[in-house]
């Protein structure tokens, strides 16, 4: 039983459905309305609501992504908490190579670490590493807008859909 948003007539489920399968070509599902035959009012009130329903849903995943990623990034402390107390306790009791029935413990020296003692501009350019101008699109846009004219670039309008 698919609960949606709105009431949504066969083909427009139809829709609704494939639109939410990722395996699903774009192409495949648009023509599958294109092939009913439908006045534009009809057909754009039935996008809409197809739309807004993949919109509700699209926000209800992006909520759970964000509620399983802060999970996971808890865990993941809870693991170096644990890591760094075992470590200590190792250090302070003086055993720091050992082996259970199960695994093998071992405190061993990491590879030295680089501790940059200046700032960048008091390093010689020879540790530096050049990088590609990059274009500055903000401002060349604002330039633009304001009556400016640039040979090298210029702003294009295009139409989008609103639907409110």
């Amino acid at each position: 039983d698919m609960r949606t948003l709105y009431e949504l007539t066969d083909d427009f489920l139809k829709l609704l459905t494939l639109a939410e399968d990722e395996n699903e070509d774009i192409d495949v599902i648009l023509s599958t309305i294109e092939g009913v035959d439908y006045e534009i009012e009809q057909k754009a009130e039935g996008y809409a609501k197809v739309m807004k329903e993949l919109e509700a849903r699209g926000e209800a995943l992006k909520k759970e992504e964000e509620r399983l990623a802060n999970r996971r990034k808890s865990i993941e402390a809870n693991i170096t908490r644990m890591k760094q107390a075992l470590q200590q306790s190792m250090e302070a009791t003086g055993k720091t190579k050992f082996k259970t029935e199960l695994f093998s413990f071992n405190v061993q020296n990491n590879p030295p670490s680089l501790v940059l003692d200046k700032p960048l501009e008091d390093i010689p350019d020879k540790f530096l590493i050049p990088q590609e101008p990059k274009v500055d699109n903000a401002t060349i846009k604002e330039l633009l807008k304001n009556g400016e004219k640039l040979d090298f670039a210029h702003l294009i309008k295009t139409q989008s859909l609103r639907i409110r």
